[in-house]
C-alpha cells in the first residue's frame, strides 16, 4: 500500500516544481538573462570551474551573478566571491539536489535586467538534480577525468537531460591514462550529438570555446524571446 502513495507524492512534488521553474523561464525569458544550470559528482572541479568562468566573462564586460547550491557550508560561496560578482549561497540542508522554489527565494532583491548571464551550480550529485527543472535556458554535466570514462554509462539520465557535457582536469588526463575516445563514445551512446568541451580551470584550457557556447546560448534565447517563442 505505501508504493502507490510514494509514487503519488513524488509526482505531486515535481509538477509543482515544473510549474514553478516555468515561472522563473519566464520571468528570466522577460529580463533578458541567459541562465546556466552546472551539474557533476561531488569533486569533478564544478567551483573551480565556475570561478575561472565568472572572473573571465567579468574581464570580458559580461554582467554576471551565481547561485551556489550545497547541502551545509558558505565555503564555495566565499571563494567565489573572489571573481567579483554577485555570488549567493543555497543551503539545502539535506536535500541533495536545488528546486525551483528554492532559486525564486534567492533572487529576492536582484534585479535580473541587469544580467547577461546567472550561473547555477547545483549540488554535487548525478542522479537527484537530473530530474527537477529550473528554469534554466541550458543544463551542463561535468565530467572529470578523475572519474574515469563509464560515468555516462552508470548515471545516463544526468547526461540524457543535459545540452553540453564539460570534460574537466583534461590537465590529467595522462596521468589518470584517461582514454578521451572512450569517454566520448559513452557519452554520444546516452546522448547522441551533445557538444563535449575539453577544459582544464588550472591550466586555462578549454573556455574559449565555453564562452562561445555561451554566447550562442544567450543569442539564441535572445532571438526566441524577439520572436516571441
Amino acid at each position: 500500500m505505501e508504493k502507490p502513495r510514494i509514487v503519488e507524492v513524488r509526482q505531486g512534488i515535481l509538477k509543482k516544481n515544473d510549474q514553478l521553474a516555468g515561472g522563473l523561464r519566464a520571468r528570466f525569458k522577460s529580463a533578458g538573462v541567459c541562465v546556466i544550470d552546472l551539474v557533476s559528482s561531488p569533486g569533478a572541479g564544478k567551483t573551480a570551474f565556475l570561478e575561472e568562468t565568472l572572473r573571465r566573462l567579468k574581464e570580458l564586460g559580461f554582467r554576471v551573478a551565481a547561485l551556489v547550491g550545497d547541502l551545509a557550508t558558505e565555503n564555495d560561496a566565499r571563494r567565489l566571491e573572489r571573481s567579483g560578482v554577485p555570488v549567493r549561497q543555497i543551503e539545502t540542508h539535506g536535500i541533495c539536489h536545488l528546486e525551483a522554489e528554492m532559486i525564486e527565494r534567492n533572487l529576492e532583491g536582484w534585479n535580473l535586467e541587469e544580467l547577461d548571464f546567472l550561473f547555477i551550480e547545483n549540488v554535487g550529485n548525478l542522479v537527484c538534480p537530473s530530474s527537477y527543472d529550473l528554469g534554466e535556458d541550458a543544463r551542463a554535466v561535468l565530467h572529470a577525468v578523475t572519474e574515469g570514462e563509464d560515468k555516462p554509462l552508470k548515471y545516463p539520465t544526468i547526461f540524457n537531460s543535459s545540452d553540453i557535457a564539460v570534460v574537466t582536469k583534461i590537465d590529467l588526463a595522462e596521468v589518470c591514462e584517461f582514454d578521451r575516445a572512450a569517454c566520448c563514445e559513452n557519452i554520444h551512446a546516452v546522448r547522441p550529438n551533445i557538444p563535449i568541451l575539453e577544459t582544464s580551470a588550472k591550466k586555462g584550457i578549454g573556455f574559449e570555446d565555453w564562452f562561445e557556447y555561451l554566447k550562442d546560448l544567450k543569442n539564441g534565447a535572445a532571438a526566441r524571446s524577439n520572436s516571441g517563442r
